[in-house]
């Protein structure tokens, strides 16, 4: 898979493989165009950039359905309990059902955004999400609720890959983080949304509103040009060409730029095809166990068990209207996240991350705290107050860095080579933990409430002494540079 801002890193692969003399060759003469015209075309990538901005709109229309899909069970968790008479193990299946499908689209979306394309595996997703939606909408009992919740987990799963490594490969290198960053903004802007809609409407009102985005996202893949990485890599010369105009306007240069592309292919022809066993290489495997632990520690720290029943945690905690608290929970991450979007290229990835972490164990502590008082009879009206700010303290943290972050370096640390496979193992395991806490909340909370949050809290400090000794800086280098950091 061909990562148009990362193509550069991958000479290094190139000038390690002596036998490859024609691209070698290539390659040294733009680099010494490069180095002639840095300037200009650094100023036609940034200056022409209109294109890329509806494509990136266009495409987090699927990030939008993301958020859609996981905040629809939050406000709905009453309603459709009492509907359908859903026992609690039912509805947490119906919950987490969702992650369920997703897994199978992680599992399946590199190879159909390779066949079909970006564009076609995001048409593919919002027609799994459309069909998903309306089987919810039409539910009489669990069976044809969970059928649809797994359809649209299968969507949001392939949705979850493809998008980010969509706008990765449009955008200029100087926007990247920013552009990448807006995947997150969208899942949590769909996620909001869901929560706020859904404390006025019905259940199956809410479904509904569920297949807008799709529909929005079918319209303007209409308008926007595919991935002029994916048409290169599948012989569609012409096509490849006229995508690489658009993209950077219809007055630019792109010799240089679709010349770099083609060397970039030849060598990527000239590697062997990545499998499953080739990411446990020596000059894979730290990468590898990178994105893992980034996934691992991301959803370990509690964030769909928060996320999927938010209006029953406040409401346990004695909240007097869980939907004021559900409501704060779906303003507050919007701006949170916008903020993480411009610190992104600014701070780095390395301290935005620890930072969100340190908050959300901060969050996680407090609601355990309230919950440990609760339980003990002590400081009984602090009880809600404490809850509330724990999950809004977490929401906040976890929207400025641990939300988008683990996806940027995800996109960002894999050799070009073994992106497809890799990046689809990680999105597996994101999807995995997301199942393994989204099923177990409700019943952690039976348990002990105080002693999940404990739990959640431990994560966030695991993930603070994680990156601060195994992680990277990625912020403003290359694939090459974030190589050597990485092995070295």
């Amino acid at each position: 898979m061909t990562i148009r801002l990362q193509g550069d890193v991958e000479r290094g692969e190139v000038n390690g493989l002596e036998d490859l003399e024609k691209p070698l060759i290539l390659e040294e003469k733009i680099v010494v165009i490069d180095d002639n015209h840095e300037t200009d075309q650094d100023q036609e990538s940034t200056g022409s950039i209109g294109m890329v901005l509806l494509c990136t709109f266009v495409a987090v229309c699927g990030s939008f359905e993301f958020g859609s899909c996981v905040g629809y069970s939050a406000p709905t968790q009453s309603a459709i309990r009492e509907d359908l008479n859903l026992s609690i193990a039912e509805y947490s299946m119906f919950g987490s059902i969702l992650t369920i499908g997703a897994m199978f689209g992680a599992i399946t979306s590199g190879r159909i955004a390779d066949f079909i394309g970006r564009k076609g595996a995001m048409r593919l997703s919002a027609c799994f999400c459309i069909t998903g939606w309306l089987a919810v909408f039409f539910s009489t009992g669990p069976s044809s609720l969970d059928a649809g919740r797994i359809l649209t987990g299968y969507g949001i799963g392939v949705f979850s890959y493809v998008v980010p490594i969509f706008i990765a490969e449009i955008a200029p290198k100087n926007l990247r983080g920013g552009l990448t960053t807006l995947n997150q903004l969208m899942i949590v802007t769909g996620s909001s949304t869901a929560f706020l809609i859904g404390s006025a409407i019905t259940w199956r009102g809410l479904a509904l509103t569920g297949i807008v985005p799709c529909v929005f996202l079918l319209a303007g893949l209409c308008f926007v040009p595919e991935s002029p990485r994916w048409l290169a890599k599948v012989g569609l010369e012409k096509e490849f060409r006229e995508a690489l105009q658009k993209l950077r306007g219809k007055d630019a240069d792109v010799t240089r730029e679709a010349a770099e592309i083609q060397v970039y292919l030849e060598t990527l022809q000239a590697l062997p095809k990545a499998k499953l066993l080739n990411l446990l290489e020596s000059k894979y495997i730290r990468s590898v166990i990178i994105g893992v632990a980034l996934m691992v520690f991301q959803q370990f720290g509690g964030i769909n068990g928060i996320g999927f029943y938010a209006s029953e945690t406040f409401a346990s905690a004695g909240l007097s209207s869980a939907k004021i608290g559900t409501i704060a929970y779906a303003c507050i991450q919007i701006p949170i996240t916008m903020l993480g979007a411009v610190l992104m290229d600014k701070s780095g990835r390395r301290p935005l991350i620890m930072i969100s972490a340190t908050g959300t164990f901060l969050g996680s502590f407090l609601a355990g705290t309230s919950f440990f008082l609760k339980g003990h009879g002590l400081l009984l009206e602090w009880v809600p107050i404490l809850a509330v700010a724990g999950v809004l303290i977490y929401v906040s943290a976890f929207s400025i860095g641990m939300g988008a972050v683990p996806w940027v370096i995800m996109s960002e640390i894999f050799p070009i080579n073994i992106k497809g496979i890799a990046g689809s193992l990680v999105v597996l395991v994101n999807w995995l933990g997301a199942w393994a806490v989204s099923f177990t909340f409700n019943f952690l909370m039976d348990w002990s409430s105080s002693g999940t949050f404990f739990v959640y809290s431990g994560f966030s400090v695991l993930t603070v002494l994680y990156v601060a000794k195994f992680v990277p800086e990625t912020k403003g280098k290359t694939l090459e540079e974030i190589q050597k950091s990485i092995n070295s």
